[in-house]
């Protein structure tokens, strides 16, 4: 899948959209075996399960060290090739990417695993007035992202 990172000025972080860029048009209905971006998210971040100090008071004397990037995409339903109906359901898929900034090279992102999220909502209390919605997260695949030409 090729996509494009559209910054959204004024956040701090920086943030924006994932937008997927289709090389052809393709049938409505026509099985290609491919993910299709519905919506997608990014943001730069500090680690999300590790918050200290925060790293934001750095850019006030440099560029700001955000060392991850979070990625956060929805897909369509994909359907697969063949005349049996099968399909894959619309996923939610999350990655915590490598974030370096290099003089030299400029911005690398390193590979990583896409996961999925499974949520259930946990009752918190013997009366059931309060839940608690708890996830674990399973890797479902790799990702690796170049700079296009």
């Amino acid at each position: 899948m090729e996509a494009q990172f559209l910054e959204e000025e004024g956040y701090e972080p920086p943030q924006g959209l994932v937008k997927q860029k289709v090389p052809e048009p393709v049938d409505e209905g026509e099985a290609t075996g491919m993910l299709d971006l519905s919506v997608g998210r990014w943001a730069l971040s500090e680690d999300p399960n590790d918050r200290k100090d925060g790293l934001w008071i750095w850019g006030l004397f440099k560029e700001p060290l955000y060392p991850f990037l979070l990625l956060q995409f929805e897909t369509k339903e994909v359907k697969l090739p063949g005349n049996t109906g099968d399909f894959i359901k619309p996923l939610q898929l999350f990655a915590q990417i490598v974030h370096i900034r290099d003089e030299k090279v400029g911005v690398e992102l390193k590979a990583t695993s896409v996961k999925i999220r499974v949520i259930e909502a946990i009752k918190a209390d013997p009366f059931g007035a309060a839940s608690v919605d708890v996830y674990e997260e399973y890797d479902v695949g790799k990702l690796s992202i170049q700079p296009s030409n």
